[in-house]
């Protein structure tokens, strides 16, 4: 069994009140860890990314969103079974670690980590493109430091500073959301005070080609396109660690999930494509968001999108940056990286493991402005389908951990995947065929993102099982001399 971080109320460490290296502490409230799992759904990749899969596979992007909203409703399912069951930092990995063996746990603990460190560099990169449009006369570079340098101060003072910037950055965008949603339903069907809009109507949804104008297949496509968007569901379980009563927590997230995703995503994109034909030109020169607000007359909608990018921009940072350094802690405490990175300050925080992640982030944002067609490229590309990688392993690990759990304590089973094991094999299935599939794109890059993530996974795992094997000959090294000894 791994050994799970050690977790005291704020100010409490094993050396006294307000001691070092007093481990992880429960500063998360409960408002806090309520708006990081309402809000590690939406990001910005949400505002960003959709018109691309608008073009791609007209209304029917929304069977692409439920498509996707599915599997990750039910990985989530899988993790809160094994996290409310064992909370930790570490989560997933730590899952792994214990169900599928210390290699497993290694490597895609690693990966996560690898993943987050370079979303620090694209959205450091995208919020100093929209502060730069503000305000030219500080360098995009200039921002993407400040920003940077900002919101790593913000995770170095304690967890409770991160929860509460958390909470109001989630808490904007979960606002502009809901929002967006009322007034443009309200538009769809003809009942929003002074707006007559000539475009919106449920007739957008089959008089332009049908409800899937470019075919079935351009479904899968879509699902290309959308599933990264998703990635930070499991973000509530890794926060929750660090919160009061963590499996209440873990069980409230788990739970709500479905509806988050129904309303967020689903319910977003269908007032997109109800308000506009899916063929615009304008969702694909303004982006869909601001394209939907400007088929309403809503005066500076661009400029009030880009606010709400930035809010989801600067809340990925924020929560990356914790969630990188969550995952670097935990690796440290099981001795899979530098013994260094599970230290913690009096207040709790991980400040080798912070600065480890955010110095790697800086290297990323260096790289993306010196070489942002090869080596950032690279990055990019080589950590795109760990998303995936993680769901998988997560899905794996509940198949082992399920049985364990029934085996040695079955009262902590207060999560349940629904329909165990059949409904985790299918959720097995669909993410295979999905990275399947991407060996398939050529046009959007799936292939090449798959085949690099692979080779750095190869390269992870390979590390994984020399450290492993160099572990047990130690062991095996330590045993036999202590054998001798006991001979002698």
């Amino acid at each position: 069994m791994t050994s799970q971080p050690t977790l005291t109320k704020a100010g409490n460490g094993p050396e006294g009140p307000g001691g070092p290296d007093a481990g992880l502490q429960a500063g998360l409230k409960n408002r806090h860890l309520s708006m990081i799992a309402i809000g590690g759904v939406i990001g910005a990749g949400l505002f960003v990314g959709s018109s691309s899969g608008i073009a791609t596979a007209g209304p029917g992007i929304l069977l692409s969103y439920a498509l996707v909203g599915t599997m990750v409703v039910l990985v989530m399912r899988m993790l809160g079974e094994m996290s409310a069951a064992n909370p930790t930092s570490g989560s997933f990995s730590a899952h792994a670690d214990r169900a599928l063996g210390r290699w497993a746990g290694f490597s895609i603990g690693w990966l996560y980590w690898f993943f987050w460190v370079v979303v620090l560099a694209i959205e450091a990169t995208a919020g100093a493109v929209i502060l730069e449009s503000w305000i030219p006369a500080v360098p995009q570079w200039g921002w993407a430091l400040i920003v940077m340098v900002v919101l790593t101060a913000t995770n170095l003072v304690s967890v409770g500073s991160y929860g509460e910037f958390e909470f109001w950055f989630a808490g904007i965008k979960v606002v502009a959301i809901g929002a967006f949603i009322v007034i443009g339903g309200l538009a769809v069907f003809g009942v929003l005070p002074g707006v007559d809009s000539d475009t919106a109507g449920l007739g957008n949804l089959t008089d332009h080609g049908g409800f899937l104008p470019n075919g079935p297949g351009a479904i899968l496509t879509g699902i290309l396109l959308v599933v990264f968007s998703f990635m930070g569901s499991e973000i509530a379980t890794l926060a929750a660690g660090e919160s009061e009563d963590p499996q209440r927590a873990i069980t409230k997230s788990t739970n709500s999930v479905i509806w988050r995703i129904g309303v967020f995503y689903l319910g977003s994109i269908f007032v997109v494509v109800t308000l506009l034909p899916w063929d615009s030109d304008a969702i694909q020169k303004d982006g869909s968001y601001v394209a939907a607000l400007n088929s309403l007359g809503i005066p500076n909608a661009g400029e009030i999108m880009k606010f709400i990018v930035l809010t989801s921009v600067l809340s990925c940072l924020n929560s990356g940056l914790y969630t990188a350094s969550r995952m670097a802690f935990s690796l440290g405490q099981r001795g899979d990286a530098p013994k260094a990175f599970a230290r913690t300050t009096s207040r709790g925080v991980p400040m080798p493991a912070i600065i480890a992640s955010v110095v790697f982030g800086f290297v990323a944002v260096f790289f993306n402005y010196e070489f942002p067609d090869s080596v950032f490229l690279f990055l990019v590309n080589s950590s795109g389908a760990v998303a995936l990688f993680v769901w998988l392993v997560i899905c794996l690990s509940q198949l082992r951990m399920r049985k364990i759990i029934e085996r040695e304590t079955p009262e902590k089973l207060v999560v349940r995947m629904w329909l165990y094991p059949y409904l985790t094999y299918a959720t097995i299935a669909l993410i295979v065929f999905v990275l399947g599939y991407m060996l398939t794109d050529t046009e959007h890059d799936g292939r090449k993102t798959v085949l690099l993530s692979l080779l750095v996974a190869a390269v992870v795992v390979g590390v994984a099982l020399v450290l492993e094997k160099v572990r047990r000959g130690k062991a095996r090294a330590e045993l036999q001399k202590e054998q001798d000894s006991t001979t002698v």
